[in-house]
């Protein structure tokens, strides 16, 4: 498999908790919590200092967190953020975990498209356009004492021009199970990134899941 072209997810671990305190009943610090698929904020220290939601909202952290999976200064990150709200803008993080994002290749490019099966469990487009977001099932199980990896890509078939100049893109998600067990399922999330150079007018999804190959349709 050529690992260039194909993004390996290592799903061993994904939610990185910011705090240690135990759960508290009635009005503490879990009860008014939020989940939301973000744009995290990334600043020179390798610290969140703040987040867009994909309505366009857009809070600062306080107090600023990090976690491992974050490797590069002044970035942007796309993440699954536990958070309460604060005070306007502000936010304190609970817990965070990364998004792995796909950019639509074209199918031609990829040396090997797998299309071994998976759940997907919800698909829905972000209120902002630029993201479609999955949260897919993924049977996984340990090899040699550690989790196995799953890789996934999205092979873009085609994207048709129609009369009116809008476009129909057709896309395909694929999946490596790469020889993983099958023991117990994760539930992860993934972004597609949508392309902004042409304007979509449907986008058309093919997905492997274990009842045969499924297709959903979306329109921004």
């Amino acid at each position: 498999m050529n690992k260039i072209q194909y993004l390996a997810l290592l799903w061993t671990f994904l939610l990185v908790s910011c705090t240690t305190d135990s759960y508290n009943k009635g009005q503490g610090k879990y009860s008014l919590m939020q989940a939301e698929l973000v744009d995290l904020s990334v600043n020179a220290d390798k610290q969140a200092t703040a987040f867009t939601m994909d309505d366009g909202q857009r809070f600062s952290l306080t107090p600023v967190v990090t976690a491992s999976w974050i490797q590069r200064p002044d970035t942007t990150y796309r993440a699954v953020l536990y958070f309460n709200v604060l005070t306007g803008n502000t936010a304190e993080a609970v817990s965070m975990g990364t998004v792995p994002t796909l950019r639509a290749r074209e199918h031609w490019k990829l040396d090997e498209q797998r299309e071994d099966p998976l759940g997907l469990e919800s698909a829905w487009l972000a209120k902002n356009g630029k993201y479609l977001n999955l949260g897919v099932l993924l049977k996984t199980g340990q090899v040699d004492g550690e989790d196995g990896i799953h890789t996934v890509a999205l092979a873009q078939d085609t994207i048709i021009q129609n009369p009116d100049k809008t476009h129909t893109a057709k896309f395909r998600f694929l999946h490596d199970q790469a020889g993983v067990p099958e023991y117990y399922t994760n539930r992860r999330y993934v972004s597609i990134l949508l392309p902004d150079t042409v304007q979509l007018d449907t986008i058309r999804l093919t997905f492997p899941t274990y009842e045969g190959k499924v297709e959903r349709i979306f329109v921004p």
